[in-house]
Protein backbone atom coordinates (compact mmCIF):
# COMPACT_ATOMS: atom_id res chain seq x y z
CA UNK A 1 0.00 0.00 0.00
CA UNK A 2 1.18 3.90 -0.84
CA UNK A 3 1.62 6.04 2.83
CA UNK A 4 -1.60 7.44 1.77
CA UNK A 5 -2.91 4.78 4.31
CA UNK A 6 -7.26 4.28 3.52
CA UNK A 7 -8.67 3.51 7.00
CA UNK A 8 -11.27 1.14 8.00
CA UNK A 9 -13.38 1.02 11.07
CA UNK A 10 -13.68 -2.68 13.09
CA UNK A 11 -17.46 -3.59 14.53
CA UNK A 12 -17.48 -6.29 16.61
CA UNK A 13 -21.01 -7.33 18.07
CA UNK A 14 -20.04 -9.34 22.07
CA UNK A 15 -22.97 -11.53 23.92
CA UNK A 16 -20.94 -13.49 26.44
CA UNK A 17 -17.20 -14.09 24.63
CA UNK A 18 -15.53 -13.83 27.41
CA UNK A 19 -11.01 -13.81 26.63
CA UNK A 20 -12.14 -14.26 23.27
CA UNK A 21 -13.22 -11.06 23.47
CA UNK A 22 -9.72 -9.22 24.46
CA UNK A 23 -7.79 -11.28 21.97
CA UNK A 24 -10.06 -10.02 19.31
CA UNK A 25 -9.70 -6.62 19.97
CA UNK A 26 -5.72 -7.00 20.73
CA UNK A 27 -5.11 -8.56 17.42
CA UNK A 28 -7.09 -5.12 15.81
CA UNK A 29 -4.78 -3.01 17.30
CA UNK A 30 -1.95 -4.82 16.61
CA UNK A 31 -2.72 -3.57 12.89
CA UNK A 32 -0.65 -0.90 11.76
CA UNK A 33 -2.34 2.52 13.24
CA UNK A 34 -2.15 4.33 9.90
CA UNK A 35 -4.78 1.74 9.10
CA UNK A 36 -7.06 1.29 12.16
CA UNK A 37 -9.70 3.95 12.60
CA UNK A 38 -12.67 3.57 14.67
CA UNK A 39 -12.97 0.04 17.07
CA UNK A 40 -16.65 0.03 17.85
CA UNK A 41 -17.31 -2.90 20.25
CA UNK A 42 -21.37 -3.67 20.70
CA UNK A 43 -22.20 -5.61 23.48
CA UNK A 44 -25.25 -7.30 22.96
CA UNK A 45 -26.15 -7.39 27.24
CA UNK A 46 -23.71 -9.98 28.17
CA UNK A 47 -23.62 -11.35 31.91
CA UNK A 48 -19.88 -12.91 31.81
CA UNK A 49 -18.50 -9.31 32.71
CA UNK A 50 -16.17 -9.66 28.91
CA UNK A 51 -16.66 -6.14 28.69
CA UNK A 52 -14.69 -5.34 31.28
CA UNK A 53 -11.61 -6.77 30.18
CA UNK A 54 -10.91 -3.89 27.22
CA UNK A 55 -9.01 -0.87 28.39
CA UNK A 56 -11.29 1.73 27.66
CA UNK A 57 -7.98 4.40 27.94
CA UNK A 58 -7.78 4.09 23.47
CA UNK A 59 -8.90 6.83 21.92
CA UNK A 60 -9.91 4.84 19.06
CA UNK A 61 -12.31 2.06 21.35
CA UNK A 62 -16.19 2.98 21.53
CA UNK A 63 -18.23 0.99 23.64
CA UNK A 64 -22.15 0.13 23.37
CA UNK A 65 -23.56 -1.28 26.30
CA UNK A 66 -27.02 -2.62 25.15
CA UNK A 67 -29.47 -3.12 28.00
CA UNK A 68 -31.13 -6.24 26.13
CA UNK A 69 -29.32 -8.91 23.50
CA UNK A 70 -30.95 -7.14 20.27
CA UNK A 71 -29.65 -9.63 18.13
CA UNK A 72 -26.11 -10.09 15.60
CA UNK A 73 -27.93 -7.93 13.01
CA UNK A 74 -29.42 -4.80 14.62
CA UNK A 75 -25.87 -4.98 16.85
CA UNK A 76 -23.44 -4.27 14.04
CA UNK A 77 -25.73 -1.78 12.72
CA UNK A 78 -25.69 -0.13 15.78
CA UNK A 79 -21.99 -0.30 15.73
CA UNK A 80 -21.80 1.25 12.16
CA UNK A 81 -23.26 4.51 13.12
CA UNK A 82 -20.31 5.42 14.52
CA UNK A 83 -18.12 4.51 11.84
CA UNK A 84 -16.89 6.98 8.87
CA UNK A 85 -14.20 5.34 7.37
CA UNK A 86 -14.39 4.18 3.66
CA UNK A 87 -14.61 0.64 4.58
CA UNK A 88 -16.35 -1.22 8.24
CA UNK A 89 -14.84 -4.79 9.01
CA UNK A 90 -17.73 -6.52 11.02
CA UNK A 91 -15.58 -9.21 13.08
CA UNK A 92 -16.80 -11.92 15.62
CA UNK A 93 -15.15 -12.04 18.71
CA UNK A 94 -13.98 -15.65 18.52
CA UNK A 95 -11.66 -14.51 15.70
CA UNK A 96 -8.13 -12.39 15.41
CA UNK A 97 -6.44 -10.79 13.04
CA UNK A 98 -3.58 -12.24 11.71
CA UNK A 99 -0.62 -9.50 10.80
CA UNK A 100 -0.94 -7.11 7.64
CA UNK A 101 -4.64 -8.95 7.34
CA UNK A 102 -6.48 -5.61 7.02
CA UNK A 103 -3.93 -3.93 5.30
CA UNK A 104 -3.93 -6.70 2.54
CA UNK A 105 -7.84 -6.45 2.13
CA UNK A 106 -7.71 -2.97 1.80
CA UNK A 107 -5.10 -2.94 -0.58
CA UNK A 108 -6.80 -5.42 -2.45
CA UNK A 109 -9.98 -3.79 -2.95
CA UNK A 110 -8.33 -0.30 -3.86
CA UNK A 111 -6.51 -2.32 -6.34
CA UNK A 112 -7.80 -1.85 -10.05
CA UNK A 113 -8.59 -5.59 -9.77
CA UNK A 114 -11.25 -4.89 -6.45
CA UNK A 115 -12.75 -1.92 -7.97
CA UNK A 116 -16.34 -3.81 -8.58
CA UNK A 117 -15.78 -5.88 -4.78
CA UNK A 118 -18.47 -4.92 -2.25
CA UNK A 119 -17.44 -7.39 0.16
CA UNK A 120 -14.16 -9.16 1.22
CA UNK A 121 -13.41 -12.24 3.46
CA UNK A 122 -10.10 -13.80 3.98
CA UNK A 123 -8.57 -17.33 4.74
CA UNK A 124 -9.35 -18.13 8.23
CA UNK A 125 -7.86 -21.00 10.31
CA UNK A 126 -9.06 -22.76 13.33
CA UNK A 127 -7.45 -23.99 16.41
CA UNK A 128 -5.63 -26.97 14.58
CA UNK A 129 -4.39 -24.87 11.96
CA UNK A 130 -6.68 -25.78 8.99
CA UNK A 131 -8.53 -23.90 6.98
CA UNK A 132 -12.24 -23.50 7.77
CA UNK A 133 -14.41 -23.70 4.36
CA UNK A 134 -16.04 -20.16 5.21
CA UNK A 135 -17.70 -19.88 1.31
CA UNK A 136 -20.85 -20.26 0.46
CA UNK A 137 -23.37 -20.53 -1.84
CA UNK A 138 -26.46 -18.72 -1.56
CA UNK A 139 -29.77 -20.62 -0.72
CA UNK A 140 -31.58 -22.71 -3.18
CA UNK A 141 -34.45 -24.88 -2.81
CA UNK A 142 -32.31 -28.16 -3.75
CA UNK A 143 -29.73 -27.01 -1.61
CA UNK A 144 -32.40 -27.15 1.53
CA UNK A 145 -33.63 -30.17 1.06
CA UNK A 146 -30.28 -31.97 0.10
CA UNK A 147 -29.27 -31.04 3.49
CA UNK A 148 -32.57 -32.17 5.09
CA UNK A 149 -32.36 -35.77 3.94
CA UNK A 150 -28.18 -35.86 4.38
CA UNK A 151 -28.11 -35.87 0.41
CA UNK A 152 -25.61 -32.98 0.55
CA UNK A 153 -22.95 -35.02 0.89
CA UNK A 154 -23.72 -38.34 -0.73
CA UNK A 155 -24.98 -36.52 -4.10
CA UNK A 156 -23.24 -32.84 -4.05
CA UNK A 157 -23.19 -32.45 -7.53
CA UNK A 158 -27.77 -32.97 -7.38
CA UNK A 159 -28.13 -31.29 -3.95
CA UNK A 160 -25.12 -28.63 -3.62
CA UNK A 161 -24.05 -27.97 0.04
CA UNK A 162 -24.20 -24.39 1.14
CA UNK A 163 -20.98 -24.11 1.90
CA UNK A 164 -18.36 -24.70 -0.76
CA UNK A 165 -16.77 -27.98 0.51
CA UNK A 166 -15.41 -28.23 -3.20
CA UNK A 167 -13.28 -25.10 -2.73
CA UNK A 168 -9.69 -25.37 -1.15
CA UNK A 169 -10.05 -22.14 0.19
CA UNK A 170 -6.24 -21.68 -1.11
CA UNK A 171 -6.54 -19.39 -4.00
CA UNK A 172 -8.43 -15.58 -4.49
CA UNK A 173 -11.70 -16.18 -6.39
CA UNK A 174 -15.13 -14.63 -6.67
CA UNK A 175 -18.23 -16.25 -4.45
CA UNK A 176 -21.39 -16.01 -4.05
CA UNK A 177 -21.01 -15.48 -0.08
CA UNK A 178 -17.82 -14.82 2.65
CA UNK A 179 -18.55 -16.22 6.17
CA UNK A 180 -19.64 -12.96 9.03
CA UNK A 181 -16.94 -13.85 10.84
CA UNK A 182 -14.64 -11.57 8.58
CA UNK A 183 -17.04 -9.20 6.77
CA UNK A 184 -15.16 -6.29 5.29
CA UNK A 185 -17.39 -3.92 3.02
CA UNK A 186 -17.25 -0.50 1.60
CA UNK A 187 -19.38 1.49 3.64
CA UNK A 188 -20.83 3.42 1.02
CA UNK A 189 -22.19 0.11 -0.07
CA UNK A 190 -23.13 0.06 3.67
CA UNK A 191 -25.45 2.84 3.59
CA UNK A 192 -26.46 2.51 0.44
CA UNK A 193 -28.07 -1.18 1.08
CA UNK A 194 -29.09 0.58 4.47
CA UNK A 195 -27.34 -2.06 6.31
CA UNK A 196 -28.19 -5.73 7.68
CA UNK A 197 -32.03 -6.79 7.37
CA UNK A 198 -32.95 -6.51 11.41
CA UNK A 199 -35.70 -9.41 10.71
CA UNK A 200 -32.83 -11.83 10.71
CA UNK A 201 -32.19 -11.95 14.38
CA UNK A 202 -28.68 -14.03 13.99
CA UNK A 203 -27.77 -16.18 10.84
CA UNK A 204 -28.51 -15.43 7.14
CA UNK A 205 -27.97 -11.47 7.84
CA UNK A 206 -24.74 -11.58 5.43
CA UNK A 207 -26.35 -14.36 3.22
CA UNK A 208 -29.20 -11.33 2.37
CA UNK A 209 -26.73 -8.72 2.14
CA UNK A 210 -24.45 -10.45 -0.20
CA UNK A 211 -27.41 -11.11 -2.62
CA UNK A 212 -28.58 -7.66 -2.30
CA UNK A 213 -24.91 -6.34 -3.45
CA UNK A 214 -24.75 -8.83 -6.06
CA UNK A 215 -28.30 -7.55 -7.37
CA UNK A 216 -26.61 -3.90 -6.96
CA UNK A 217 -23.49 -5.48 -9.56
CA UNK A 218 -21.31 -5.51 -6.56
CA UNK A 219 -19.17 -9.02 -5.87
CA UNK A 220 -17.98 -10.67 -3.13
CA UNK A 221 -14.33 -12.13 -2.88
CA UNK A 222 -12.63 -14.30 -1.15
CA UNK A 223 -8.78 -13.14 -0.48
CA UNK A 224 -6.88 -16.19 0.18
CA UNK A 225 -3.76 -14.10 0.57
CA UNK A 226 -4.13 -12.62 3.78
CA UNK A 227 -5.41 -14.53 7.12
CA UNK A 228 -7.22 -14.93 10.33
CA UNK A 229 -7.79 -17.01 13.29
CA UNK A 230 -11.31 -17.83 13.61
CA UNK A 231 -12.79 -19.84 16.65
CA UNK A 232 -15.63 -21.35 14.76
CA UNK A 233 -18.89 -22.07 16.88
CA UNK A 234 -18.11 -19.52 19.40
CA UNK A 235 -20.64 -18.27 21.61
CA UNK A 236 -23.12 -19.74 19.47
CA UNK A 237 -22.08 -23.24 20.57
CA UNK A 238 -22.95 -22.39 24.30
CA UNK A 239 -27.16 -22.57 23.17
CA UNK A 240 -27.11 -25.35 20.43
CA UNK A 241 -31.11 -25.36 20.80
CA UNK A 242 -31.38 -21.97 20.26
CA UNK A 243 -28.59 -22.12 17.41
CA UNK A 244 -30.73 -24.53 15.62
CA UNK A 245 -34.10 -22.33 16.15
CA UNK A 246 -32.59 -18.93 14.72
CA UNK A 247 -30.65 -21.05 12.10
CA UNK A 248 -34.14 -22.38 10.62
CA UNK A 249 -36.15 -19.18 11.40
CA UNK A 250 -33.76 -16.73 9.41
CA UNK A 251 -33.71 -19.29 6.59
CA UNK A 252 -37.38 -19.14 6.37
CA UNK A 253 -37.46 -15.34 6.47
CA UNK A 254 -34.83 -15.33 3.62
CA UNK A 255 -36.87 -17.81 1.56
CA UNK A 256 -40.01 -15.55 2.34
CA UNK A 257 -38.29 -12.28 1.34
CA UNK A 258 -36.14 -13.64 -1.94
CA UNK A 259 -37.99 -17.17 -3.02
CA UNK A 260 -41.20 -16.66 -5.11
CA UNK A 261 -44.50 -17.64 -3.66
CA UNK A 262 -43.99 -21.45 -4.69
CA UNK A 263 -40.42 -22.20 -3.74
CA UNK A 264 -40.92 -20.14 -0.42
CA UNK A 265 -43.48 -22.51 0.63
CA UNK A 266 -41.36 -25.26 -0.71
CA UNK A 267 -38.76 -24.47 1.93
CA UNK A 268 -41.16 -23.95 4.63
CA UNK A 269 -42.72 -27.40 4.39
CA UNK A 270 -38.99 -29.03 4.31
CA UNK A 271 -37.93 -26.75 7.10
CA UNK A 272 -40.83 -27.41 9.31
CA UNK A 273 -42.42 -30.45 8.46
CA UNK A 274 -39.60 -32.74 6.63
CA UNK A 275 -36.28 -31.81 8.07
CA UNK A 276 -37.38 -32.31 12.33
CA UNK A 277 -37.91 -35.69 11.34
CA UNK A 278 -34.87 -36.39 9.55
CA UNK A 279 -32.74 -34.93 12.55
CA UNK A 280 -34.66 -36.83 15.25
CA UNK A 281 -33.93 -39.82 12.97
CA UNK A 282 -29.99 -39.12 12.67
CA UNK A 283 -29.88 -37.89 16.94
CA UNK A 284 -31.95 -41.33 17.38
CA UNK A 285 -29.25 -43.58 15.03
CA UNK A 286 -26.22 -41.90 16.69
CA UNK A 287 -27.82 -42.60 19.91
CA UNK A 288 -27.10 -38.37 21.05
CA UNK A 289 -29.69 -38.11 23.75
CA UNK A 290 -28.22 -34.21 23.56
CA UNK A 291 -28.65 -34.06 19.97
CA UNK A 292 -32.30 -35.54 20.53
CA UNK A 293 -33.45 -33.24 23.33
CA UNK A 294 -31.53 -30.24 21.60
CA UNK A 295 -33.68 -31.30 18.30
CA UNK A 296 -36.96 -31.18 19.90
CA UNK A 297 -35.91 -28.13 22.13
CA UNK A 298 -34.90 -26.01 18.82
CA UNK A 299 -38.02 -27.29 16.73
CA UNK A 300 -40.00 -26.53 19.70
CA UNK A 301 -39.22 -22.82 19.52
CA UNK A 302 -39.48 -22.89 15.94
CA UNK A 303 -43.46 -24.26 15.83
CA UNK A 304 -44.27 -21.81 18.86
CA UNK A 305 -42.73 -18.81 16.62
CA UNK A 306 -44.52 -19.72 13.26
CA UNK A 307 -47.39 -17.07 13.62
CA UNK A 308 -44.88 -14.23 13.80
CA UNK A 309 -42.24 -15.29 11.16
CA UNK A 310 -45.43 -15.65 9.06
CA UNK A 311 -46.74 -12.69 9.80
CA UNK A 312 -43.24 -10.39 9.52
CA UNK A 313 -43.15 -8.31 6.65
CA UNK A 314 -41.73 -9.69 3.22
CA UNK A 315 -40.54 -6.73 1.28
CA UNK A 316 -39.96 -3.14 2.20
CA UNK A 317 -35.92 -1.81 3.17
CA UNK A 318 -34.11 -3.44 6.04
CA UNK A 319 -36.92 -3.06 8.86
CA UNK A 320 -36.85 -3.75 12.69
CA UNK A 321 -38.97 -5.93 13.79
CA UNK A 322 -39.95 -7.41 17.53
CA UNK A 323 -36.73 -9.69 18.51
CA UNK A 324 -37.61 -13.25 19.36
CA UNK A 325 -38.25 -13.53 23.15
CA UNK A 326 -36.13 -16.22 23.13
CA UNK A 327 -33.01 -14.53 22.93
Amino acid sequence: MSKNFVRVDVVVVNWNAGSMLRECIDSVFGEAREVIGQVVVVDNASTDNSMSNLSQADANLTSVLLSVNSGFARGCNTGAKSCSSPYILFLNPDAALHPDCLQQSIAFLESPAGQQVGICGVKLIDDDGAVQHTCARFPSVRGVLGRALGLSRRLPSLFPPHFMLEFDHLHTRQVDQVMGAYFLVRRDLFEALGGFDERYFVYFEEVDFALRARQQGWSSVFLAEASAYHKGGGTSSQVKAHRLFYSVRSRLLFAFKHFGFMRAWTVFLISVVLEPGTRLARALLGRSKQDFDNTLRGYGMLWRDLPKILATPRHGKNITVDSSPHA
